[in-house]
């Protein structure tokens, strides 16, 4: 197998051979047992004139093939939502267009999924917002997303935190959103460890009463609601709200370090899933998926397992940055023929940082072809000063 020198968190360089991969199906095995989603990233437009932090420039045809992908391998695709850097480089007008076109691709994948993010960052930031402002910002996308036939993840809102007082002006606005909605739709509790602006939502900065807030929004809009996904990186608090969601509300984990346990489940139940890490596992999650669905629980972990660790570092501190190492892997893996991002965030993350996800990916059989993986490495530490 090909072998590479690759730094260590010791700052020394050390030989690395790479593995065979685990040579998962490229098309799903069947029909699943759990809702699956995968929170999708975009591909940059490399050769765009935009400078990357004040424009988004996406290259459409790669972008839509990665949701292709998605669809062949069983998942749903979450649209829009933070993996598309929403809020960090793809401002609102992109996205629309981002939604749009991925609606319209979806047609032509009979029973493909796709869920789209609805928030409020089109509002300017720093000016002096109201609970009315965020109210009409909302019903704003959720307009524009279902005029184009789409389904709506309501995403949390930046601007609400800034503005609100209270817990009864989150209960007010969203009471306000839910009673319009054509269809139920999925509601995003993105914690803070992914975005510091969203710190005391739902009006508390503990998270047990914060709960106890959304819990309460949530069931007495459950006709409104196909389920919540929690992203707190916190298992036993997921665990603890999905018990005591209304009949009919799903719990879809967005918790990408213990994801496998969760969708697993317990005698009480189990979470759906609408994960970021699925984007760069995907043809993990769709066979493992596909296990289960078949009772094999066994083959279920055991797929799955060696993709925990991998995600528990993608997603590690600072949390938000998460996005580069997916789009890194995406990369190595030829899904796309570049390392650039929206918004400059290849930059996100340190060199050290990205050859332990090199590792990881390796031990969890996800580098499809490790000659090109190892070929693209190279080329990458080259620019960081490391030619072996």
């Amino acid at each position: 197998m090909p072998t590479i020198t690759l730094p260590g968190a010791d700052g020394r360089l050390a030989r690395f051979t790479t593995s065979a991969p685990r040579g998962y199906p490229d098309a799903a095995p069947g029909p699943f047992s759990r809702i699956a989603y995968a929170a999708a990233h975009v591909v940059a437009d490399p050769l765009s004139t935009l400078d990357p932090w004040v424009g988004s420039a996406v290259d459409w045809d790669a972008t839509l093939d990665g949701r292709r992908r998605l669809w062949r391998l069983g998942l749903g695709v979450a649209e829009a939502m933070d993996t598309a850097q929403r809020g960090m480089g793809l401002d609102w007008p992109t996205s629309l267009e981002l939604i749009r076109r991925s609606i319209d691709a979806s047609k032509d994948h009979p029973g493909a999924r796709v869920v789209s993010g609805c928030g409020t960052d089109h509002l300017v930031p720093g000016e002096r917002l109201t609970v009315a402002d965020v109210i009409e910002a909302y019903e704003h996308q959720a307009e524009a997303i279902e005029g184009l036939g789409g389904r709506l993840i309501v995403m949390a809102s930046r601007a609400l935190a800034e503005c609100a007082r209270s817990p009864d002006q989150y209960g007010l606005v969203y009471d306000r959103l839910l009673s319009q909605v054509r269809e139920p739709v999925i509601l995003h509790w993105l914690g803070d460890m992914f975005d510091p602006a969203l710190a005391g939502y739902w009006g508390h900065d503990a998270l047990d009463e914060a709960m106890d807030v959304a819990v309460e929004v949530i069931n007495r809009n459950a006709a409104k609601i196909d389920g919540v996904k929690v992203s707190l990186l916190d298992k036993d608090r997921e665990i603890a709200m999905r018990r005591r969601l209304a009949p009919g509300v799903r719990m879809y984990t967005g918790d990408d370090f213990d994801f496998a346990e969760l969708i697993a489940g317990d005698a009480h139940g189990h979470s759906d899933a609408l994960l970021g890490i699925f984007d760069a596992i995907a043809p993990a999650a769709s066979a493992a998926l596909g296990a289960l669905a078949r009772g094999d629980v066994a083959a279920f972990h055991a797929i799955l397992g060696p993709t925990v660790p991998l995600s528990r570092h993608v997603f590690g501190a600072p949390t938000r940055f998460y996005k580069t190492g997916l789009v890194f892997l995406a990369w190595l893996n030829g899904l796309q023929s570049h390392f650039v991002m929206v918004g400059g965030q290849q930059s996100a993350r340190s060199v050290v940082h990205l050859a332990e996800l090199f590792r990881l990916a390796d031990g969890a059989g996800l580098l499809s072809d490790p000659g090109l993986a190892c070929a693209r490495m190279r080329a990458f530490l080259v620019t960081q000063g490391i030619d072996t």
